[in-house]
């Protein structure tokens, strides 16, 4: 199901260090800009309590944003984030225009599904290993899926996955594959439990590894 993100901000005229800290001691509002297109940079201020509550789910990322700025409609994606040193706070966001003509290139998340049926793992003691979290993708704004679902019921021991092998919408396509086959990265693996892999899916000695596991760049978590 697609979200459908409403924010609320106004245009920032006081720019610069100092504003900003008047901006967040206030704790009103975010600070922000939205670029692209033919128009230029508008500086805004965020509505706190919405942004910070859209911020909290994946879809988010991954989704066309509509933001109302003193009443005049934008339909952005968000591009970054600045975070505080050391407070759980943002001091700005970048957004991107988008353009119902025009393709945008964006990354989105990897959803794996069927990992409690998984033969692999269920029935010949194999470890799932996870390569990659999130693919970047060019679509029109229209054709944006949230994620990207991959179903990992039918693998076996020894079995990968790899970026060719998701299942993609229409008008969807994997940046990384438009540059060549050896572009067609692994991105989930079942490997024998006394067996790590790397990053392109192909086994190598590990130490220990719990039953079922997930690996992308070192950080791994359960799926």
């Amino acid at each position: 199901m697609k979200h459908d993100y409403q924010l609320t901000a106004v245009a920032r005229t006081a720019l610069g260090k100092g504003a900003s800290r008047r901006l967040r001691r206030a704790n009103e509002r975010v600070a922000a800009i939205i670029y692209g297109g033919s128009t230029e940079p508008q500086p805004i201020a965020i509505d706190k309590p919405a942004f910070y509550k859209a911020l909290e789910e994946e879809a988010f990322f991954s989704s066309i944003v509509n933001i109302d700025v003193d009443g005049k409609k934008e339909q952005v994606v968000i591009r970054d984030l600045q975070r505080h040193p050391y407070k759980e706070l943002i001091t700005h966001a970048d957004f991107m225009r988008v353009d119902a003509t025009h393709e945008l290139t964006i990354t989105v998340p990897l959803h794996f599904a069927g990992d409690e049926e998984c033969k692999g793992v269920r029935e010949q003691d194999g470890v799932l290993h996870v390569l990659a979290n999130d693919v970047e993708v060019s679509c029109l704004p229209a054709d944006l899926p949230e994620y990207l679902e991959v179903n990992v019921a039918n693998m076996e021991l020894g079995d990968t996955l790899h970026l060719s092998d998701i299942p993609m919408p229409k008008g969807v396509t994997i940046v990384a594959l438009t540059h060549g086959e050896d572009h067609d990265t692994g991105i989930v693996t079942i490997t024998h439990p006394d067996r790590g892999t790397d990053e392109e899916g192909e086994s190598e000695p590990s130490d220990d590894a719990p039953r079922t596991e997930a690996d992308n760049g070192g950080e791994g978590e359960q799926v």
